[in-house]
């Protein structure tokens, strides 16, 4: 098979790492790609939200699939251009995909079929929204309604904050957020393939938002992630497919959008029991680092099944391992930060099936690699303990020679304690 990566960051480094694995792989293309992705796929300068060009980039190196990365080109309909021009693609239609780029068509789908979520109201008005918060008080949560890069949530600490919020997100014409209760427990993600019929999961991570250690600091897209998730047990995963995940997929295919591609469910558990906090259209980043590293090969079979309507007669062959992921970052981020800084220590880092750098803004300079973003790595290790791949993952961080990056130095500690 020739096979298209649409997306440039460490999400899409760890799908192609992976799909270079399988025999059935025989050339991958990524667009646009990295310094990292160059290393084991050809990478092509493409606008990746232009369905027009994706077609024809596809129809041109007579591409078999096309796999979306990142959650842009699903809400601007690539998945439909490729579709209507007869191209396999592995990624839910534009239509679909609004259960990442509404936050209110996802609660409204949870309404409709009784899926345990947190109480919500839907603003479009500062006004009434500040006066909600107001009477309402704190601790809740406030989100922006539409794709955010992962930091369109806000759990303000103060009132100040709650209505300045409120006043900020609703400040651009058309906007509209949603206000949530806020919900006690621990959060952990489940990934869910689905072919508009069947679902088939295929593994839990627990993400780290916040910038700092100890979970402070400002929301980001992710600083590091480990999979699976104890909290997240068999028990816990059978009552989400029950009463989350299948009802929405019966109700997405009534509304004539059948789901096909990856459901990735964040959940909020506690006392046993999960609710839904939002879904995701596509892998996490960092959590598809993980998920990558412990399915290897078997992720273009399983993509491949999705993608032809069969997963029905599909199962996931887990090792009994554990795997965890350290994010580097500039300093700076997720505020303003600068670009350019040399990255060195990476060619001297042995990678292997059990440990390897995924690369997300890096750029090649001559023999210099650069960092050209936020985040910029992401440092994973596999390990028949979580202990044992923690101290594998952070011994990598250990030999990268870069001053003007930084990550957090306790991912996984709630599962360490």
């Amino acid at each position: 098979m020739d096979i298209l990566i649409l997306g440039g960051g460490a999400r899409e480094h760890a799908l192609a790492w992976a799909i270079r694995q399988n025999p059935k792989c025989d050339r991958l293309l990524v667009a646009p790609g990295n310094a990292g992705i160059a290393e084991v796929a050809d990478c092509v300068t493409l606008d990746i939200v232009d369905g027009a060009a994706v077609v024809a980039l596809a129809r041109r190196e007579a591409v078999d699939l096309v796999i979306i990365g990142p959650e842009a080109p699903l809400a601007a309909g690539v998945s439909d251009r490729l579709r209507d021009a007869g191209i396999a693609v592995f990624g839910p239609s534009q239509a679909a995909a609004q259960l990442e780029s509404s936050k209110y068509f996802t609660k409204a789908i949870c309404d409709a079929v009784g899926a345990p979520t947190a109480r919500w109201e839907r603003f479009t008005d500062s006004a009434a929204a500040r006066a909600h918060v107001a009477a309402t008080g704190l601790p809740l949560v406030i989100k922006a309604d539409g794709l955010a890069a992962g930091k369109g949530v806000v759990i303000p600490a103060t009132m100040d904050e709650a209505l300045a919020t409120v006043a900020r997100m609703l400040d651009a014409e058309g906007a509209e957020i949603i206000i949530e209760a806020f919900m006690e427990g621990e959060e952990a993600s489940l990934f869910v393939l689905c072919d508009g019929t069947n679902a088939l999961p295929v593994g839990s991570a627990q993400d780290h938002k916040r910038a700092f250690d100890g979970d402070l600091g400002p929301n980001t897209g992710g600083m590091g992630a480990f999979s699976p998730a104890p909290v997240l047990t068999p028990a816990i995963e059978a009552q989400v497919m029950v009463q989350i995940i299948r009802p929405t997929l019966e109700e997405m295919a009534r509304r004539g959008t059948p789901y096909q591609g990856v459901l990735y469910a964040g959940l909020m558990i506690h006392e046993g029991r999960a609710k839904l906090v939002e879904y995701n259209a596509r892998f996490g980043d960092p959590e598809a680092q993980v998920l990558m590293l412990r399915l290897g090969a078997q992720v273009l079979d399983l993509i491949e099944a999705t993608v032809a309507g069969r997963l029905a007669g599909m199962q996931v062959n887990w090792a009994g391992d554990h795997a965890l992921c350290v994010v580097m970052a500039t300093r700076g981020y997720p505020g303003a930060h600068e670009n350019g800084s040399e990255i060195k220590g990476l060619d001297v880092i042995p990678e292997d099936s059990t440990q390897v750098v995924f690369h997300a803004a890096t750029r090649r300079d001559g023999d210099r690699i650069t960092a050209q973003g936020g985040r910029v790595l992401s440092l994973c290790a596999r390990a028949a303990t979580l202990h044992a791949a923690h101290d594998r993952a952070y011994a990598l961080v250990d030999r990268i020679d870069w001053p003007e990056g930084f990550c957090r130095r306790d991912i996984g500690w709630r599962a360490l304690g």
